[in-house]
């Protein structure tokens, strides 16, 4: 498994978890405002951080982490996942799964043996082609059946997840996050998350890097949308 990048230790990608994070490369969507962009674009020009060295920094901070987030790029297009996922459980460590969606069958088989603990599953848009291919850059056509079936998979689950959405200038509006809402009906969490740039950072499209972000004011109006739909519904 080749690991591109390593957070040793973050408060801010598992609620109530501490944890170190783990970035694998490559990403099958091309989303306009995506900050990654040589983890996407580019992967072979990070540097791989031998999984050995992640391991001696975990088990020597054992009494601090909690566990492991496993994000990207996309980790479910890597086949050896369930045995990067399997060596951090063998290791006592809980394990947290970022996703596209795309590749139902992955999680479903991470699921059914216990591989991960939580799930956090990014819908990008309403789960319709026009809307989903603008939010992710390139053609839903192909991925949308996929997405809506981890969707299904991780509704009839028993293990803990959230579904959320960064909301994006020129690609989100109210009625957006209430059709989302729709097509997640019953879910355990859904996360409303800000999309924000700082000064100088990049983005997938260059045009994305000079966006306003939306105000606190806007974010609380989509807050109140979704929380019409969905019983737990939080901003990030």
């Amino acid at each position: 498994m080749e690991i591109k990048g390593v957070i040793d230790l973050s408060f801010v990608d598992w609620d109530e978890k501490i944890s170190s994070v783990l970035f694998l490369p490559s990403c099958n969507f091309r989303c306009p405002y995506c900050h990654n962009v040589s983890l996407v674009l580019h992967p072979e020009t990070e540097e791989t951080t031998p999984f050995e060295r992640v391991e001696e920094y975990l088990k020597k901070h054992r009494t601090w982490i909690d566990g492991v987030c496993i994000t990207g790029g996309e980790p479910t297009l890597h086949g050896d996942l369930p045995d990067l996922c399997s060596k951090l459980k063998e290791a006592g460590f809980l394990v947290k799964l970022d996703t596209n969606g795309t590749n139902p069958m992955m999680v479903k088989a991470l699921l059914e043996i216990g591989l991960v603990d939580y799930v956090a599953m990014d819908i990008k848009a309403p789960l319709m082609v026009e809307k989903y291919s603008e939010a992710i850059g390139v053609n839903a056509d192909k991925f949308l059946e996929n997405v809506k079936e981890t969707v299904r998979i991780l509704l009839a689950s028993k293990i803990d997840y959230e579904f959320r959405t960064t909301v994006v200038p020129t690609l989100h509006e109210d009625n957006d996050i209430e059709e989302i809402c729709r097509s997640i009906k019953g879910c355990k969490k859904y996360v409303l998350q800000k999309f924000d740039v700082s000064v100088g950072k990049e983005t997938l499209d260059s045009d994305f890097s000079m966006l306003k972000s939306f105000t606190d004011k806007e974010m609380e109006l989509f807050l109140t949308a979704a929380q019409k739909l969905l019983p737990n519904v939080k901003l990030r």
